[in-house]
């Protein structure tokens, strides 16, 4: 009789692990937040697809118990190839997680309107063609989670990162309309906004601010040349910090709208919502030189 109950134990135990395993696309996993994220999700015993324009930086996850995927989010046919293959191979998708993103840093006015354009393609426009094309998956599954990287700066704001900061304003409204549109079939949607995290974003900036900084009239923003996000880390957090919120968010079974974690993210969070705008400006400029 205690052998039967204990095999019956293990049964349920596994059905239980079963249920709790989802099937997970995320995008941008080559490097930092993403690759923390597909590797602790994949440890966690999750069926986890990421996508990345970095083909071989990206072939990590095949060896991990991952899959890859070639994935540009700026191509519509790169994104349904890579939905239709998970649908195909699993015949569902329980989570999504936005992760791909790119900051073209320099002032404002230096930026041409195409790396301005560029920057909502694969911030926003990328995103929205990812999104539109699981959700009738999701939809009829009845379920599904649909995180959004957002980023601190999607509330706040610093010299030099404009057309990021308004393409990160932006995601954070557009999800926050998604959200109420796509909750009556079943499906959260999530805004993740990490603070300073290390991550190479900071490097891809790097070659706008090599770009345009040489003769621009905002000299006094611009740090050194060698002033890289790698050799500025300090006490950043460790992307692990955001992987450990994804999983918590999509673990839970009613999530948070909204969660924020990593260096500097609560302090720059709560000084944009308690100082008026020009003392929040004052802070801003006296934190970034």
């Amino acid at each position: 009789m205690f052998k039967k109950f204990i095999i019956s134990m293990l049964l349920i135990g596994s059905v239980f692990a079963v249920d709790k395993q989802k099937v997970v696309l995320i995008t941008g996993t080559a490097h930092g937040i993403g690759k923390s994220t597909a590797q602790y999700l994949i440890d966690k015993g999750h069926i986890v697809y990421g996508g990345d324009i970095l083909i071989q930086e990206n072939q990590y996850l095949n060896d991990i118990g991952g899959i890859s995927l070639e994935m540009d989010v700026t191509k519509q046919d790169h994104v349904d190839n890579a939905i239709a293959q998970i649908i195909a191979e699993q015949g569902r998708i329980d989570v999504l997680v936005n992760n791909a993103g790119i900051a073209v840093g320099s002032a404002i006015e230096d930026v041409s309107m195409e790396d301005a354009m560029y920057q909502f393609e694969v911030n926003l426009f990328g995103i929205g063609r990812t999104v539109k094309a699981v959700l009738p998956h999701m939809r009829d599954q009845g379920n599904g989670t649909i995180i959004n990287i957002s980023s601190v700066l999607g509330k706040a704001y610093n010299p030099l990162y404009g057309w990021y900061v308004s393409s990160k304003h932006a995601l954070e409204g557009w999800s926050d309309v998604l959200r109420l549109e796509v909750k009556q079939f079943g499906v959260d949607v999530v805004i993740i906004e990490p603070g300073m995290i290390k991550t190479n974003i900071g490097n891809y900036s790097a070659k706008y601010f090599e770009k345009y900084s040489k003769n621009s009239e905002y000299k006094n923003f611009y740090g050194s040349p060698d002033d890289s996000e790698e050799s500025s880390f300090g006490d950043y957090s460790d992307p692990i910090v955001i992987a450990k919120v994804i999983e918590k968010a999509i673990s839970a079974k009613n999530p948070k709208t909204r969660y924020s974690a990593g260096a500097y993210s609560w302090i720059l969070l709560t000084m944009r919502s308690i100082l008026p705008d020009k003392w929040f400006d004052s802070l801003i400029v006296k934190v970034t030189g």
